[in-house]
């Protein structure tokens, strides 16, 4: 894998500052390995968001979610449930960890104790792989990141030659208090080498400001090698106040999110991933604006656990404080002259087992009633990712769904 060099002394000092402060005042009750990652198991009120946000209680979670009505008629695309697709069982993701992960090689528990969450542990050497601190945090090292739609902050124009963001996706301009999808799980490869940075799939959901400044909360899967040193797909989080340029960062490296459930490993992989017309391994994702916090579900429609919480205050007076506007769901990629694959790797053409999907798709109403999503399409790179649907079921199993991905490729 390539690495990238620290820009200075000074640069690398900064990134050894930043660690001895991220974890001051941190009792660790317990470490563990999992996959190539180390975690220790912190208490609540001592993860980097709690101590340096200066949080003195952890807060309450909203109570049990409702999904709308099912769906009357609407375009039911390709059917997910034939003869022959059935035979790709569907499996929802409840856990990152195999019945045979419990203990790590070690002998040591993945398991952490009451009052405390899995941080994935900062490392010198995971930073020193960027080229400044700030590289590190940002959703790219080059800085130029920007929403899927087109509505960016135009100071970050100059910004795209350095690299370039590939995408498939769905949206929504409307008003909202979060929203919910499930995604299945898949790791596509990314060549390094040959300059290619992160492959994704994940919901956004956005506020902007009259200025054109993006703020959003985001959540999916992510196969990213630069930051976790493999080649598997993890479970990520984001979040920017400022159109990415200087708040936000993945999981856990700097304050923001407030972990409250210790049953989830942010930046860790899964045991299983959806394989070309074999199992199809799911996770549903959900973000809702509950007290003052956008608070964080996942597992399975039937089965959702809040795991935690972004502070509304992070945004300031922006339009997140109060609410979003926008939601968008598929997938996003990064490269200079080559683009990884999305998804599957398989054109949305393919469909159920074949392609990436997400399914069952709404959205909460500013009177926080449940609503189907009324997706538009944008596929901006069509050389290389494609979208197919969004199409409605009529039940509440697929409720609003889409395919998407493709192979990437040289011309994105």
């Amino acid at each position: 894998m390539k690495t990238s060099s620290v820009q200075s002394t000074a640069t690398f000092e900064s990134m050894r500052q930043y660690i001895l402060d991220t974890y001051q005042n941190t009792h660790v009750g317990q470490s563990f390995v999992l996959g190539n990652d180390q975690y220790d198991c912190i208490p609540v009120l001592e993860q980097p968001s709690a101590s340096q946000l200066g949080l003195a209680r952890i807060a309450s979670p909203p109570p049990p979610s409702a999904a709308p009505e099912a769906i009357a008629g609407g375009d039911s695309g390709p059917s997910p449930n034939t003869t022959a697709q059935a035979m790709a069982e569907t499996i929802p993701v409840t856990s990152q960890l195999a019945a045979s992960d419990k203990i790590d090689a070690y002998g040591n528990s993945r398991s952490c104790a009451a009052g405390t969450i899995p941080m994935r542990r900062i490392t010198l050497e995971e930073v020193s792989r960027f080229p400044s601190l700030k590289a590190y945090l940002q959703k790219t090292p080059d800085g130029a990141d920007r929403l899927a739609t087109t509505q960016m902050y135009p100071s970050q124009a100059a910004t795209q030659a350095v690299s370039k963001h590939t995408y498939a996706y769905t949206y929504q301009n409307v008003a909202n208090l979060g929203q919910t999808t499930t995604v299945n799980l898949w790791s596509p490869y990314v060549d390094t080498a040959a300059g290619q940075i992160f492959s994704l799939a994940q919901s956004w959901t956005t506020g902007i400001t009259d200025t054109g400044v993006n703020q959003t909360v985001e959540v999916g899967w992510q196969n990213y090698p630069a930051h976790y040193g493999d080649q598997r797909s993890r479970l990520f989080i984001y979040w920017t106040a400022d159109s990415y340029q200087y708040t936000g960062c993945y999981n856990l490296d700097c304050a923001g999110f407030v972990q409250t459930n210790a049953n989830w490993y942010f930046g860790g992989p899964f045991p299983n991933y959806s394989t070309p017309g074999g199992a199809q391994y799911e996770l549903r994702t959900m973000f809702q604006l509950y007290q003052g916090n956008w608070w964080l579900a996942l597992g399975t429609p039937d089965n959702m656990t809040w795991v935690g919480y972004y502070p509304a205050t992070l945004f300031g007076n922006g339009p997140m404080h109060t609410g979003a506007q926008h939601i968008e769901f598929g997938s996003e990629s990064v490269g200079s002259t080559t683009w990884p694959a999305e998804g599957s790797g398989n054109w949305a053409s393919s469909g159920y087992s074949y392609a990436g999907y997400q399914r069952q798709i709404w959205y909460y109403a500013p009177d926080n009633t449940a609503q189907w999503a009324r997706l538009s399409v944008a596929q901006p790179s069509p050389s290389c990712y494609s979208i197919a649907g969004p199409y409605s079921a009529p039940t509440n199993y697929w409720g609003i769904y889409f395919y998407f991905g493709g192979p990437g490729g040289t011309s994105c």
